[in-house]
């Protein structure tokens, strides 16, 4: 079973403008709403790839119980927690012929909120896999993810943790599964430029001297490299493609790593898969249909 989990999700609503003005009333084309939060996007993957897992996390208000619905109308199993106060954050996008992004900060979650999610983790077990996706929201202490580590660590629960900086570094010890930095991700944490293969690969093994098991760094146009838990190493360029969109493709790529080392147990078809689901999100509106998926897959 696959568990993902998104600390502080999102609804996106986004609104295409001609021309962006600041002396008079904009007036929209077209209004779109999406969810979002990156373990969200693993889990809508995950589904649409067969994989049955269970979205957790933090929910409030009517614009958590519309982020809900939206997900349980595509079949996603959820599981969130509800808090009594505040909202789920509405994030604005705005795409004219610049483009402007307001995030909102999102909900306070307590100290017992963080319990009663703390208590549902305790369903996860021997042989599972936890999706840690993403930074954490101010109004949750810095730790969480030790905290939630240090919970599972002796029970024999995969980790996969898609972080950046001291949230990666600090995860390290608790030898995950998988680690998905990009490229500019994995020399920050060393304080160096990655600017070759072999660069990655030697930066990306000290990364399993601290604790990974397997490295997953995508490149952005050069595709992406894994250095597995066996010392293999494998890259898989990406297809030729009009970039549309670049939400949500880091974590399609993980959801079907995930997907494929589930099917398959190989970490070379796993990365197929994974780099597959990347390229067909970048390729689409919206994260990739199985369709979509298929077809990159079939030409790489």
């Amino acid at each position: 079973m696959v568990y993902t989990i998104t600390l502080n999700p999102a609804l996106d609503y986004v609104m295409k403008v001609g021309k962006l003005r600041y002396d008079d009333i904009n007036r929209s084309k077209s209004e779109e709403i999406y969810y979002g939060g990156k373990g969200i996007n693993v889990s809508v993957i995950l589904t649409r790839l067969g994989i049955h897992n269970k979205a957790l996390g933090f929910v409030a208000g009517f614009t958590g119980r519309k982020l809900e619905q939206m997900l349980v109308d595509e079949g996603i199993d959820c599981d969130f927690n509800r808090l009594s106060n505040g909202q789920t954050r509405i994030n604005v996008k705005i795409k004219a012929d610049t483009e402007l992004d307001v995030n909102a900060s999102g909900p306070d979650i307590s100290e017992d909120d963080i319990k009663k999610l703390m208590d549902k983790l305790d369903d996860i077990g021997e042989g599972d896999y936890l999706v840690l996706a993403g930074s954490i929201p101010s109004t949750l202490p810095d730790d969480i993810y030790e905290r939630i580590l240090s919970r599972l660590q002796s029970r024999g629960v995969n980790f996969i943790v898609d972080a950046t900086g001291d949230l990666l570094k600090k995860a390290l010890p608790y030898k995950p599964f998988l680690v998905k930095p990009n490229h500019h991700e994995l020399g920050d944490l060393f304080g160096v430029e990655t600017k070759t293969e072999e660069d990655i690969v030697r930066y990306a093994r000290k990364v399993q001297e601290m604790g990974a098991r397997n490295v997953l760094v995508s490149r952005a146009k050069d595709g992406a490299t894994l250095i597995d838990e066996n010392s293999n190493v494998t890259t898989f360029a990406n297809v030729d493609g009009k970039l549309v969109n670049s939400v949500g493709c880091g974590d399609s790529m993980v959801a079907g790593f995930v997907a494929g080392y589930i099917n398959k147990k190989d970490y070379a078809y796993a990365l197929k898969l994974g780099a597959a689901c990347g390229n067909a999100t970048a390729f689409s509106e919206e994260l990739a249909t199985a369709d979509e998926i298929k077809k990159v897959f079939e030409i790489m």
